[in-house]
Protein backbone atom coordinates (compact mmCIF):
# COMPACT_ATOMS: atom_id res chain seq x y z
CA UNK A 1 0.00 0.00 0.00
CA UNK A 2 1.15 3.26 -0.93
CA UNK A 3 1.86 5.92 1.76
CA UNK A 4 -0.64 7.79 0.30
CA UNK A 5 -2.88 4.69 0.50
CA UNK A 6 -2.28 4.40 3.74
CA UNK A 7 -3.23 8.22 4.82
CA UNK A 8 -6.86 7.76 3.06
CA UNK A 9 -7.41 3.99 4.66
CA UNK A 10 -6.73 6.37 8.34
CA UNK A 11 -9.24 8.82 7.35
CA UNK A 12 -6.21 11.41 6.82
CA UNK A 13 -5.39 14.17 3.86
CA UNK A 14 -2.50 16.30 3.41
CA UNK A 15 -2.60 19.75 4.45
CA UNK A 16 -1.99 22.70 2.06
CA UNK A 17 1.81 23.74 2.74
CA UNK A 18 1.46 26.31 4.86
CA UNK A 19 3.17 29.82 3.87
CA UNK A 20 6.07 30.77 6.26
CA UNK A 21 5.38 33.30 8.69
CA UNK A 22 8.87 34.86 8.42
CA UNK A 23 11.82 34.79 5.96
CA UNK A 24 12.26 31.33 5.86
CA UNK A 25 11.16 28.91 3.05
CA UNK A 26 8.87 25.27 4.01
CA UNK A 27 12.12 23.39 2.89
CA UNK A 28 15.29 22.93 1.64
CA UNK A 29 16.48 19.96 -0.43
CA UNK A 30 20.67 18.96 -0.53
CA UNK A 31 21.53 16.38 -2.85
CA UNK A 32 19.05 13.64 -1.61
CA UNK A 33 18.62 15.10 2.23
CA UNK A 34 15.45 16.95 2.88
CA UNK A 35 15.42 19.71 5.49
CA UNK A 36 11.59 20.78 6.24
CA UNK A 37 11.21 23.52 8.50
CA UNK A 38 9.76 23.64 11.63
CA UNK A 39 5.65 23.77 11.78
CA UNK A 40 3.03 24.25 14.02
CA UNK A 41 -0.28 22.92 14.36
CA UNK A 42 -3.24 23.96 11.88
CA UNK A 43 -6.97 23.53 11.87
CA UNK A 44 -8.62 23.10 8.47
CA UNK A 45 -9.07 26.74 8.17
CA UNK A 46 -5.27 27.52 8.53
CA UNK A 47 -5.45 29.17 11.69
CA UNK A 48 -2.82 28.13 14.24
CA UNK A 49 -3.61 25.65 17.51
CA UNK A 50 -2.53 27.59 20.38
CA UNK A 51 -1.87 26.80 24.29
CA UNK A 52 0.55 26.08 26.34
CA UNK A 53 0.24 22.17 27.18
CA UNK A 54 -1.06 21.72 30.94
CA UNK A 55 -2.45 25.24 31.20
CA UNK A 56 -4.33 25.03 28.02
CA UNK A 57 -4.09 21.76 26.51
CA UNK A 58 -4.04 18.35 27.81
CA UNK A 59 -1.08 16.02 26.50
CA UNK A 60 -3.47 13.55 24.89
CA UNK A 61 -4.65 17.14 22.66
CA UNK A 62 -1.38 18.29 22.33
CA UNK A 63 -0.15 14.45 21.07
CA UNK A 64 -3.25 14.91 18.02
CA UNK A 65 -1.86 18.45 17.41
CA UNK A 66 1.90 17.16 17.12
CA UNK A 67 0.18 14.54 14.68
CA UNK A 68 -1.36 17.49 12.96
CA UNK A 69 1.91 18.84 12.73
CA UNK A 70 3.19 15.34 11.21
CA UNK A 71 0.70 15.68 8.75
CA UNK A 72 1.80 19.10 7.24
CA UNK A 73 5.58 17.70 7.36
CA UNK A 74 4.75 14.96 4.66
CA UNK A 75 2.69 17.24 3.10
CA UNK A 76 5.95 19.56 2.91
CA UNK A 77 7.69 16.07 2.04
CA UNK A 78 5.40 15.11 -1.01
CA UNK A 79 6.42 18.40 -2.34
CA UNK A 80 9.70 17.92 -2.12
CA UNK A 81 10.02 14.77 -3.34
CA UNK A 82 6.34 14.63 -5.65
CA UNK A 83 6.00 10.97 -3.93
CA UNK A 84 5.72 9.95 -0.75
CA UNK A 85 6.93 6.67 -1.43
CA UNK A 86 10.15 8.02 -1.54
CA UNK A 87 10.17 9.28 1.70
CA UNK A 88 12.74 8.04 4.87
CA UNK A 89 12.39 10.16 7.74
CA UNK A 90 15.94 10.74 9.31
CA UNK A 91 15.56 12.79 12.29
CA UNK A 92 12.60 14.52 14.38
CA UNK A 93 13.03 17.48 16.63
CA UNK A 94 9.50 18.35 18.07
CA UNK A 95 9.56 20.80 20.72
CA UNK A 96 6.22 21.62 23.26
CA UNK A 97 4.97 24.98 24.52
CA UNK A 98 4.56 23.85 28.10
CA UNK A 99 4.21 24.45 31.79
CA UNK A 100 7.90 24.25 33.84
CA UNK A 101 7.44 20.96 35.34
CA UNK A 102 5.60 19.24 32.69
CA UNK A 103 8.02 15.90 31.83
CA UNK A 104 6.03 13.96 29.02
CA UNK A 105 7.46 15.67 25.83
CA UNK A 106 7.97 12.62 24.14
CA UNK A 107 4.52 11.61 24.72
CA UNK A 108 3.22 14.56 22.99
CA UNK A 109 5.70 14.26 20.51
CA UNK A 110 4.87 10.63 19.67
CA UNK A 111 1.62 11.95 17.70
CA UNK A 112 4.27 12.76 15.27
CA UNK A 113 6.28 9.77 15.37
CA UNK A 114 3.73 7.36 15.35
CA UNK A 115 1.91 9.08 12.22
CA UNK A 116 5.55 8.81 10.58
CA UNK A 117 5.85 5.04 11.52
CA UNK A 118 2.28 4.67 10.53
CA UNK A 119 2.02 6.11 6.99
CA UNK A 120 5.80 5.05 5.79
CA UNK A 121 6.69 1.93 7.95
CA UNK A 122 10.17 1.02 8.41
CA UNK A 123 10.65 4.31 6.55
CA UNK A 124 9.11 6.60 9.47
CA UNK A 125 11.02 4.96 12.17
CA UNK A 126 13.70 8.07 13.19
CA UNK A 127 16.15 9.25 15.21
CA UNK A 128 14.62 12.18 17.91
CA UNK A 129 14.68 15.15 19.89
CA UNK A 130 11.33 16.28 22.61
CA UNK A 131 12.27 19.21 24.21
CA UNK A 132 10.24 21.14 26.40
CA UNK A 133 10.06 25.50 25.64
CA UNK A 134 8.42 28.06 28.15
CA UNK A 135 7.15 29.73 24.66
CA UNK A 136 6.79 29.09 21.16
CA UNK A 137 5.96 31.52 18.08
CA UNK A 138 2.37 32.77 18.36
CA UNK A 139 1.83 30.52 21.48
CA UNK A 140 1.33 27.43 19.05
CA UNK A 141 1.48 24.16 21.16
CA UNK A 142 3.90 21.98 19.91
CA UNK A 143 6.50 22.98 16.99
CA UNK A 144 8.40 20.24 15.05
CA UNK A 145 10.89 20.08 12.34
CA UNK A 146 12.53 16.87 10.45
CA UNK A 147 15.02 16.18 8.18
CA UNK A 148 14.33 13.03 5.54
CA UNK A 149 16.34 11.44 2.78
CA UNK A 150 14.56 11.48 -0.61
CA UNK A 151 15.26 8.00 -2.35
CA UNK A 152 15.33 7.63 -6.39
Amino acid sequence: MTPEAKLASMGLSLPEIPQPVANYVPFKVNGNTLYLSGQGPRRSDGAFIVGKVVKDVTAAQAYEHAKLVGLGLLAAAKMAAGDLGKIEVLKVLGMVNAVPDFTDHPKVINGCSDLFVEVLGERGRHARSAVGMGSLPMNISVEIEAVMRIHG
